[in-house]
């Protein structure tokens, strides 16, 4: 991967990970599916009144939009609500990392390589230990949900790699349409219509700045650059880059949200760093361990 796209991909993950705290701020006033669905509904309108609809399958963009607008922030920011602190929810869900690599791998035909494997061990002991130590900051049933999550953005990843080369934000836009409507339905159904005709009278400016960044710096920015970075290189690439989203997202609740950051936090986010850094360091010279597809 070139020097100027492994900034790209350290950009994207710094916005993803600060990203966490604007998220905990919001939920301070919005209740999470009203919250997600106001952000897609913001990234979909006005964008697609101006742009055509993306030269691939309509497919492609449903399930895009429920994996990553339902099941991956939809179910992120439920869990974030009352289930598990911004810096250890920022972590776990990228265990992404992990299952997009296995589904490239079975479904595509990618290879995985001796070195990230050893990459990917290294950097799951360090989740492993946010599993371990990190009871006081999560439910169990928000560490399910948030592994849920996870495998949603996977699949989100893998949907971009089988639509091939698209206009990306076009791509963001009219998927974000087809996240609405089952967040809508959740919201309706788990937070009720009074709860959202309340908050969305009461709601400070402050609020709406955060809807609008969710909008603009992480779906737009964010991912219109992180799919970029996919359609060009090999998942097994790109995808780890977001190992470093922890990284910035528990030095961003420490400092802005007082979350407490013990020694095994920083023994955790140094696991998945290494991890990090082996898998970019891996070469294609070396001999791949597994060769793609499975099935």
């Amino acid at each position: 991967m070139p020097f100027k796209h492994q900034l790209l991909a350290l950009f994207v993950a710094l916005i993803w990970g600060t990203n966490f705290v604007f998220i905990e701020l919001g939920l301070n006033d919005l209740p999470p599916f009203l919250f997600a669905s106001l952000r897609f509904t913001f990234a979909a309108l006005p964008l697609v009144l101006i742009l055509p609809r993306p030269k691939t399958l309509w497919r492609y963009l449903i399930a895009y939009g429920f994996f990553i607008g339902f099941g991956q922030f939809g179910l992120l920011f439920w869990v974030m609500g009352s289930h598990m602190s911004p810096g250890l929810a920022s972590l776990v869900i990228q265990l992404q990392a992990v299952f997009t690599i296995l589904l490239a791998l079975i479904l595509f035909k990618e290879t995985i390589r001796w070195q990230q494997i050893i990459a990917l061990i290294i950097s799951f002991a360090g989740v492993l230990l946010i599993g371990i130590k990190g009871n006081n900051d999560a439910t169990s049933i928000g560490l399910v949900v948030i592994l849920v999550a996870a495998l949603s953005w996977a699949a989100g990843n893998i949907v971009v790699k089988r639509c091939g080369k698209v206009n990306i934000i076009a791509f963001l836009a009219w998927s974000s349409i087809f996240a609405v409507p089952p967040l809508a339905l959740m919201s309706f159904y788990y937070e009720g219509p009074a709860l959202i005709s309340e908050r969305l009278v009461s709601a400070p400016w402050h609020a709406w700045a955060i809807v609008l960044w969710q909008t603009l710096g992480n779906t737009l920015i964010g991912y219109g650059l992180w799919n970029l970075l996919l359609q060009r290189h090999a998942t097994a690439l790109v995808a780890p880059w977001a190992l470093l989203v922890p990284v910035f997202g528990m030095a961003a609740s420490s400092t802005f949200l007082d979350e407490s950051m013990p020694w095994w936090k920083w023994i955790a986010a140094t696991f998945i760093i290494a991890g990090l850094v082996i898998n970019l360091r891996s070469t294609q010279s070396s001999p791949p361990l597994i060769k793609g597809p499975l099935v």
